[in-house]
């Protein structure tokens, strides 16, 4: 999966050949997420995958296209541009794969999907595995990517953030590409006709799955409902931090060798304050990218749209609007990466007609305003990147 470190290895020597080259055309970041890096291992270590690719048997693509092949019946092995720029394949200043990167990965050109925009007919399913029904498949985005459209971030600065298993921070740049810079990366989020859109992102590799561990790991919670009514019946942490570094940290600091740590514990510690401060955490750690995203760009975060299973948590949205000191928006669809990739489906075929009817779609369920002083968010804030610093590089000798 995603997570998966096994290829750091890889990472750390193409990191010592060429970071900046690579990190200027590709967008990404020279993390083990790549897929690029998974498939030089696979190809490395699999001898039923080296024989296929051998063999002409075998064909690479992310989840869009696997299934865009399986309901076309393999009339359409493609991609687009949105997904291509987040595996270390992409030129994304050319939209084109990178031959560097091939060829230092010695991944064959011939196993890659074609690359094309966000919001096209790309196939059609086959009718005898479709209910019977020839219909168009006409929207691929990444995932993010396809939230940030479906959250309507259509112009430079809107951003949102999306609380799963892990967290992502996404900005709008416009039309402009930004090469990656203090730990943000700079994905395509999308390409309609000749008009491509760029963005900053940052990912936290844990943040929901920070609940899941004080329920499975700590078992002080039977559900991940359960951790608000826990961190509610005390007013803060009580200078507890949580540091949920489990396969390391995401942006902007991608540190493959801290852990997770928790600071401050004090004889009056408990498991409320330790269940906050591990709700606290997830809102940090967007902080931290959007700290690195404004500096960047030169935009100003007005306010974050939120998605994403956490958003039903209203104490994490708080502490979210308190520690950024601006609004937290929470829509009332959250499942927007579902919906980002029917917009750009229903505008290929002509569903709809515009972003700006789009953007209508969009509505609020619950506008949180930030409740603490300049101070107070400060102050925590200090603590944190403390906190961090303290849990960085443990796995080093």
């Amino acid at each position: 999966m995603w997570q998966d470190r096994r290829t750091l290895p890889i990472c750390e020597e193409l990191i010592a050949k060429d970071k900046e080259g690579i990190e200027d055309r590709s967008g990404f970041l020279i993390i083990p997420n790549a897929a690029a890096t998974k498939i030089h291992w696979l190809l490395n270590n699999d001898q039923q995958v080296k024989e296929g690719v051998a063999k002409g048997r075998l064909i690479y693509g992310t989840i869009d296209t696997w299934l865009i092949w399986k309901l076309s019946r393999g009339a359409a092995h493609v991609t687009d541009y949105s997904n291509c720029s987040v595996t270390l394949l992409l030129n994304a200043r050319e939209l084109k794969y990178d031959e560097w990167i091939l060829e230092e990965l010695d991944i064959p050109r011939e196993i890659l999907p074609e690359l094309r925009s966000s919001s096209e007919i790309y196939a059609y399913t086959g009718p005898e595995i479709f209910f019977g029904a020839k219909v168009p498949i006409a929207g691929i985005a990444g995932d993010q990517q396809a939230a940030t459209f479906g959250q309507a971030c259509f112009k430079p600065g809107m951003a949102k953030n999306t609380y799963g298993t892990g967290s992502f921070m996404l900005m709008n740049l416009g039309d402009q590409y930004v090469p990656p810079v203090g730990g943000v990366f700079s994905p395509v989020l999308w390409a309609m006709g000749d008009q491509v859109t760029y963005g900053f992102e940052g990912l936290a590799d844990v943040s929901g799955a920070v609940i899941q561990w004080l329920r499975d790991g700590l078992g002080i919670i039977d559900s991940s409902a359960e951790a608000e009514e826990l961190a509610r019946q005390v007013p803060d942490s009580q200078g507890v931090y949580f540091i949920p570094a489990f396969v390391g940290l995401g942006a902007p600091h991608y540190d493959s060798y801290a852990r997770g740590t928790i600071f401050g514990i004090t004889r009056g510690t408990t498991k409320h304050h330790i269940a906050r401060a591990a709700l606290e955490s997830m809102a940090f750690q967007v902080r931290d990218a959007f700290e690195i995203m404004k500096r960047e760009s030169g935009l100003q975060l007005e306010v974050l749209r939120v998605d994403g299973g956490g958003t039903k948590n209203d104490l994490l949205m708080q502490f979210q609007a308190d520690i950024l000191g601006i609004p937290v928006d929470r829509p009332v669809i959250t499942e927007t990466t579902v919906l980002g990739a029917a917009y750009l489906a229903g505008l290929a075929v002509g569903y709809w007609q515009s972003l700006e009817e789009i953007a209508a779609n969009w509505q609020v369920d619950r506008r949180f305003e930030p409740q603490i002083s300049e101070d107070q968010r400060e102050t925590l804030y200090h603590g944190w990147k403390k906190a961090i610093s303290r849990a960085a590089g443990w796995l080093k000798d």
